[in-house]
């Protein structure tokens, strides 16, 4: 039998529910980015604090144009590095300034090299003119053969040979399918060497004055040699030019910096090690022809900056048709017509011509993506590119979304270096993870106990509820830890605590606002409806202004504080919807039942109507005794 017009259906509001769980926990098991086991399935993400991770120190020496960092650079710089490691914001990489010189970053997971984090990201787009060695070594001397012995066979020298791209790199002339690969891995590039110890001398100020300083340190000879040189050097044609050039690898990254643009390409003894180890601005100038090695072995000419990073609107890692990750690039207006009008220069080969060597195994020219002094990425330009492009190649997940990192976020306004990276380990925070569920369980058992204690069968909605609202939020942890990369530390968990508090907080509310109306004399079916009415409204404030105040916090806080604040929202808003959506429906399938209307059962007894005498006649003819 239907009920009645204008009353509640229980049974619709429960379907809901459990539809709501339903799909809830499809996406833990199927989908997100699920994999491995049940259990694996269903673990969230962990904090720093909870399972180790890596925590890097960065100290700020200058800003790029060598002048000392000051407070809103600092401040920019960490909002670009927090940017970068915690794209969503909710990620707990907890990024923080220290003092008036140091950045601090924590990352949880794994341990692994953050030393990267803070390159100033100067993004430049460069067709390649040139490649050559740039290992840097002089060829060996030849052995002095003994007597009866034929001589050795001279080896070829290091100058002459064009280093071979690892991977081929293509793009396609469709608006929505352009790109190219990398030809290098970034993540195996590797590091600049330490440089030598600089002079105690004053540094010299103009670009001459060092040149000159640079000129005295290697010698005449040595700079009159690299002077004449209008192409590399071949050590083969001319053995004494080995000799001669032997001091350029004597010199540090900043005394490289300051060599003219020839000078640093053609001069052999000049390796990528020095050249890696320039300072950022060096090679900034979009303007100049530069030098910028690839892997750490190849040495590229590279022509003017056609494309700067500014002109990039969005990249990101996706999933290809082939199923392979790539990062689609998008430009802005004027960025759009720079990149075309670079294709178009490249796909043809016109303005400056490549060299062969810089050409790509399909003979086409490449553009190098230079981040600071280092080539990220080299596609091969096939065709001109009008619209959306895509770098592919051999990537994983990571790779791609390091690269779209980079293009994403702009030039850091401070150089900075890596003082300190150490690994965390978790087994402190995992004693507090321990404590701080135990403490929970114990403070939702105490719940419990009263809630039966003082409610008696309306403990049991308590309960239920209580259980519904924990598994709700268990299941969007895990989801949300995959979509959006949201980390479950300790704060979070004291928000969850908390959120407790709220959740009893409503409970009070609803079956006090029913001691009141079975006060005035209502029946308990009558008084289920009237106390939800009139209690309704106080819940939704209360949750309200709550979820505010989580809102507020998240927005000016950083960090551990964000995580609480987000926590704490979620859970109260799961215990909104437990609210509508279980605990009023059952509290009117309840008050159907003849255990409700028992007062020892119901809980209500205290509070139920005892029941009033018999009425004294008025009739005239009973007399009173």
């Amino acid at each position: 039998m239907a009920p009645p017009q204008g009353q509640m259906r229980p049974g619709r509001q429960l379907a809901v529910l459990g539809g709501i769980f339903v799909v809830l926990y499809l996406l833990v098991f199927f989908a997100g980015g699920a994999s491995g086991g049940w259990k694996d399935r269903l673990e969230p993400r962990l904090g720093l604090d909870l399972v180790g991770g890596t925590r890097l120190t960065l100290e700020a020496t200058n800003t790029l144009d060598g002048r000392a960092p000051t407070a809103d650079n600092l401040e920019q710089a960490r909002q670009i590095i927090e940017s970068r490691v915690n794209a969503y914001g909710v990620a707990e990489a907890e990024v923080v300034t220290e003092g008036d010189r140091n950045i601090v970053v924590s990352l949880p997971g794994e341990n692994r090299d953050l030393t990267e984090i803070g390159s100033a990201a100067e993004l430049r787009f460069r067709k390649v003119l040139k490649i050559v060695d740039g290992s840097g070594a002089l060829p060996a001397p030849a052995p002095v053969p003994s007597e009866g012995a034929e001589p050795a066979a001279t080896p070829s020298p290091s100058g002459s040979t064009s280093p071979t791209p690892n991977a081929e790199a293509t793009a396609s002339p469709s608006g929505g399918q352009g790109g190219g690969a990398p030809t290098p891995d970034p993540s195996q590039s590797p590091s600049a060497a330490p440089s030598p110890a600089a002079s105690e001398e004053p540094v010299p100020q103009t670009l001459e004055e060092q040149r000159k300083a640079v000129e005295q340190k290697v010698g005449a000879e040595a700079w009159a040699a690299a002077s004449g040189l209008q192409a590399p050097a071949d050590f083969s044609a001319d053995p004494s030019l080995a000799e001669k050039l032997k001091p350029f690898a004597e010199l540090n990254g900043r005394e490289v910096a300051v060599l003219p643009t020839q000078m640093q390409f053609n001069v052999p003894t000049i390796g990528c090690l020095q050249l890696d180890d320039r300072p950022p601005a060096s090679i900034s100038a979009a303007d100049q022809q530069v030098v910028a090695c690839e892997g750490g072995y190849a040495k590229n000419l590279l022509d003017q900056a056609k494309v700067l990073g500014t002109d990039v609107d969005s990249a990101a890692a996706v999933r290809d048709q082939t199923s392979q990750w790539v990062v689609s690039l998008d430009f802005t207006r004027n960025g759009q017509e720079k990149w075309t009008a670079l294709t178009r220069e490249a796909f043809n080969n016109e303005g400056q011509a490549c060299d062969p060597s810089a050409l790509g195994d399909e003979g086409r020219c490449r553009v190098a993506v230079v981040l600071d002094n280092a080539i990220i990425s080299s596609p091969q330009i096939q065709g001109v590119l009008t619209g959306n492009s895509q770098i592919t190649g051999n990537f994983s997940n990571a790779e791609a979304s390091e690269l779209a990192g980079y293009l994403n976020y702009g030039a850091l306004p401070v150089t900075f270096e890596a003082q300190e990276q150490q690994n965390v380990t978790a087994t402190l925070g995992a004693s507090y993870l321990r404590a701080g569920l135990l403490a929970a369980g114990i403070g939702m058992l105490l719940v419990i106990i009263y809630s039966f204690f003082y409610y008696r069968l309306l403990g049991s909605v308590i309960f239920a509820s209580l259980v519904l609202s924990a598994l709700l939020l268990f299941g969007a942890l895990v989801v949300l830890g995959r979509q959006i990369g949201f980390t479950l530390t300790l704060a979070g968990i004291s928000g969850i605590i908390v959120s407790l508090g709220v959740a009893a907080d409503s409970f009070v509310i609803y079956f006090e606002r029913l001691k009141d109306e079975i006060r005035e004399g209502r029946s308990p079916r009558s008084a289920v409806s009237r106390a939800w009415v009139r209690a309704r409204r106080t819940i939704i404030s209360a949750n309200a202004i709550t979820i505010m105040s989580a809102v507020v916090l998240y927005v000016v806080s950083v960090g551990a504080v964000k995580g609480f604040a987000f926590a704490l929202g979620l859970a109260t808003v799961l215990d909104l919807v437990v609210v509508f959506l279980f605990r009023h429906p059952m509290m009117t399938m309840l008050a159907r039942s003849r255990a409700f209307l028992s007062p020892r059962v119901s809980g209500l007894g205290r509070v139920l109507p005892a029941k009033t005498e018999q009425p004294q006649s008025r009739n005239p003819r009973v007399k009173e005794a």
